[in-house]
This record gives structure tokens, C-alpha cells and sequence, in this order.
């Protein structure tokens, strides 16, 4: 712990219910529309995850997972293949985030829908169509059983049985070591920044923070 008390969060395993959304090439507008990314913080944005996949333009409910009471609290997110293709707006995993989305297991990922996932600490994992499927049978037919990911040991556990799973080298050293949270890492290393900032030529140092300008 540093003088700050600012904490590095690990993400080794997560854990909880999972919830099923099925198709291949779900884009990001799919997961959260254009014209709800007009926000100034992300704060919100879970209640209009798949917004148009889940209401008519009358906003009627559509059969889609995130309508049904029993993957509400769901945080383990099973799907196909690659997914989080299209515009790289990072405004879908925080609309995922928000909804309560901690980890995804899929057959495959678009790099910067998973890089952006990073970004919060959620794991992209990936597993073989076959195994995905079968646990996506199973979420449906179990709603309130636990899967549990493990990202430190690559593996995917539900029910007595365990997936091969894969996550990407640097994605998993990254959330193993708690390195993923940039802000985080660099509030724990104010004192270290200062000091390298003050051996920098072209920074001024001064009173500035104390509401005076800098000499």
C-alpha cells in the first residue's frame, strides 16, 4: 500500500451466474447504439446495453437475454464468435460494466472491443466453439448456477466440469499483476512521477497546485 492508499486491483478469477447472448459478429453498435454514446460520463449506460436488440422502435420488450429476470443479476457474459467487431467505441464495455457484466467467455474477440475490456479489468476469454456452446445450453437451462473463470490458470468451471480456456499473454499478466488499471498505477506512483518529473528540463516546477503560478 502506498502513501496514498491507493490499491492495485488483481483480477485472477471471477465468478458469479452467466447469462447467454448467441450470434457471431455482434458489433459495438449493437451493444450500445450511437445516439446513447452522447453521455459526459459513462455513468447510465448499462440500461441501454443492446438497447435495439432488446426493443421494437414502439419500445416493446424483443426476446433477448438482458430482458429476462433471470439473468438479471448475471455477471459472467457467454458468447460467439467475434465479438465487439465494428467502431472501436469504448462505450461498449462500459455499458457491459454498468449493466453488471464482470468477465466474457467467447469463441472469439475483436482486439480492440478486448483491449478496451482490459481497460476495466473484465477478462476476454476465449474457448472452442464446441465448449462454448455446450456452456451456453447449460447458462440457459441453469440460470442461477456459477461459473467461475479463472484467468490466472486459463480455465472456465461450471458444474463439476472445467473448459480449456485461453487469455491473451499480455491480457493476463496484465490483470494477474493488477497492472491493467493505468490510473490506479499511476496514483500509487505519485511520488515517483513527481520525482521523475522534477528531472525533466522542460517541466516547471512552482506553487502551481497551490492556486499561484509557477515561477
Amino acid at each position: 500500500m502506498t502513501t496514498d492508499e491507493t490499491e492495485i486491483e488483481t483480477v485472477e478469477r471471477v465468478s458469479g451466474t452467466g447469462i447467454p447472448v448467441r450470434g457471431n459478429d455482434v458489433d459495438t453498435d449493437q451493444i450500445i447504439p450511437a445516439r446513447f454514446m452522447k453521455v459526459v460520463t459513462f455513468d447510465g449506460l448499462g440500461q441501454f446495453a443492446f438497447h435495439d436488440q432488446r426493443f421494437t422502435d414502439e419500445d416493446e420488450p424483443k426476446d433477448h437475454p438482458f430482458n429476462e429476470e433471470q439473468f438479471r443479476d448475471a455477471s459472467v457474459m457467454v458468447v460467439n464468435s467475434n465479438f465487439g467487431c465494428g467502431s472501436s467505441r469504448e462505450h461498449a464495455p462500459q455499458a457491459l460494466v454498468r449493466w453488471g457484466i464482470d468477465a466474457i467467455v467467447g469463441e472469439s474477440f475483436a482486439e480492440i472491443f478486448a483491449g478496451n475490456c482490459l481497460a476495466l479489468g473484465v477478462p476476454t476469454v476465449t474457448a472452442s466453439q464446441e465448449d462454448i456452446e455446450t456452456l451456453q445450453n447449460y447458462v440457459e437451462e441453469n440460470p442461477d448456477a456459477e461459473i467461475e473463470v479463472d484467468v490466472a490458470a486459463e480455465t472456465v468451471r461450471y458444474d463439476g466440469s472445467e473448459i480449456d480456456a485461453t487469455v491473451d499473454d499480455a491480457q493476463r499478466k496484465a490483470l494477474v499483476e493488477g497492472v491493467w488499471d493505468t490510473t490506479a498505477l499511476l496514483k500509487s506512483n505519485a511520488e515517483a512521477v513527481a520525482r521523475t518529473a522534477s528531472d525533466l528540463p522542460y517541466v516547471e516546477t512552482g506553487t502551481a497546485g497551490d492556486g499561484e503560478e509557477a515561477e
